[in-house]
């Protein structure tokens, strides 16, 4: 496989009623002590989940976040060596940039585009 799928994210304008909904459902335990850009949620309502630590076996890390002003979403992000030059790329082959590059607070730097069908897709990395 290429790049990797790193990181999955829901966001909706309850974030703490999604977690435990989620929680409920799938079990998913969330920390909602990290940072997060506040390009991606009200960066005090952000749970990520520890995807080795979900069920049987290893899983994706990801968070549940939001709130007001937030578009609904739930996508994953791939694991890319640039972050500019995949958004760039993602233009060339018929998709188009939603947001990015944006660095979070920890130092990731995020993106988002969309297909050529509409989906939107992260990608993330240190550049």
């Amino acid at each position: 496989m290429g790049q990797p799928v790193a990181h999955f994210e829901i966001i909706g304008s309850d974030p703490q009623r999604l977690r435990g909904y989620y929680a409920d459902l799938f079990g998913w335990i969330f920390d909602t002590s990290g940072e997060v850009s506040e390009a991606i949620s009200k960066p005090d309502d952000y749970g990520f989940t520890d995807g080795n630590t979900m069920g049987d076996g290893p899983g994706i890390p990801g968070g549940v976040g939001g709130g007001d002003g937030y578009a609904h979403r739930a996508m994953f992000y791939v694991a890319v060596p640039d972050v500019e030059a995949a958004l760039q790329k993602a233009e060339r082959l018929g998709g188009s940039r939603q947001m990015g590059p944006v660095t979070s607070p920890t130092g990731l730097v995020i993106g988002h585009f969309s297909d050529p069908d509409g989906n939107w897709i992260g990608v993330a990395g240190i550049g």
